[in-house]
């Protein structure tokens, strides 16, 4: 264990957003994605949650300011829209990244084609319909030199 590392953060997530350069992204996956076949790099959290990872990787990631940061998918023509899975997901974020707009939301097949694309899949234990979330890394502010 680490002082001030979120126990939800496993050593390989906590490698991968090391790892991630500006403007890469990282998708939090539902358990319902296929995560196995978009992504070349897959972690598990599974048992988690996405509100409860947002809250675990947010005081460590800067998201990218210059874009729309945050991506989810938009629910399929007919399905219903569950606006709690983004208040959620907003409530998480709010505590670390003053302003967080809301998603930006993706038809299917674009939002597929943009989890593949993605630097990592995290696929978590979220049951909820369409709680997939994409998130876009930003430049990490400089710190004084020690």
């Amino acid at each position: 264990m680490l002082k001030g590392i979120s126990p939800y953060l496993s050593p390989d997530l906590l490698k991968v957003l090391h790892e991630m350069g500006h403007s890469d992204e990282i998708l939090l996956a539902d358990a319902h994605f296929p995560g196995h076949s978009f992504g070349r790099r897959v972690l598990r959290a599974d048992g988690l949650t996405i509100p409860q990872l947002l809250g675990a990787i947010l005081p460590l990631f800067e998201l990218d300011s210059s874009v729309d940061p945050l991506v989810m998918m938009q629910p399929y023509p007919g399905d219903p829209m569950h606006h709690d899975v983004e208040a959620d997901f907003l409530q998480a974020a709010r505590p670390h990244v003053a302003g967080v707009a809301a998603p930006l939301r993706l038809a299917r097949q674009a939002f597929y084609e943009r989890a593949k694309a993605a630097y990592a899949v995290v696929m978590t234990g979220e049951t909820r319909a369409y709680g997939n979330l994409i998130l876009r890394k930003g430049i990490t502010p400089l710190t004084p030199a020690l």
